[in-house]
């Protein structure tokens, strides 16, 4: 830094807050991208934007959520029938009277089949995993988070990066790109 510069830099006569309040600028990814300038919104209207942002990233979680859990379900169905019936027919556990309990399973063959859906736990597991990721990757979910530079500054698009076709069309990936579990 030069001298001059130096002297005209008095740290004690300016507080950090208003150093920050000085240089507030927009995100450094939004500038290229906007056909206009940006401005900084009102409180009132920014709180209106706040909020609204919060409502479709809190949405966009739960249809996360949903279709986790929706996969998870439907890949782990084997282990928690096994692991379901184990339980149920065991005669330490619950030792249930139905039919099935008393003439197929008796305590062995509960605990055979408990063994059995915990060691098949977990490679379903990975295979729910990889199978929310993939339907998660192809519908491109996680580029549908708003950030909150949105409510922020004025004039900033709401589409994907670049792709006016909708929230979850980003710049186009490479499709060479392959990712191993």
């Amino acid at each position: 830094m030069a001298e001059q510069e130096i002297e005209d830099f008095d740290a004690g006569s300016v507080s950090d807050t208003a150093c920050m309040l000085d240089h507030v600028h927009p995100p450094p990814y939004s500038i290229d991208d906007q056909p206009w300038p940006l401005e900084a919104r009102g409180v009132c209207e920014f709180w209106g934007w706040a909020l609204l942002v919060t409502a479709f990233n809190f949405a966009l979680f739960l249809l996360n959520f949903v279709l986790m859990a929706t996969v998870f379900c439907i890949v782990l169905l084997p282990t928690i029938v096994v692991v379901y019936f184990g339980f149920q027919c065991h005669s330490r556990v619950l030792h249930s009277g139905a039919y099935y309990c008393k003439t197929i399973l008796d305590d062995n063959s509960s605990s055979a089949l408990i063994i059995l859906g915990f060691v098949l736990m977990s490679p379903l597991i990975v295979i729910a995993m990889v199978t929310y990721c993939s339907v998660a990757r192809r519908l491109r979910l996680f580029l549908c988070f708003v950030p909150y530079s949105r409510a922020t500054y004025k004039g900033m698009r709401w589409t994907g990066l670049g792709n006016p076709s909708g929230c979850c069309n980003g710049k186009e990936w490479d499709s060479n790109l392959k990712a191993w579990v």
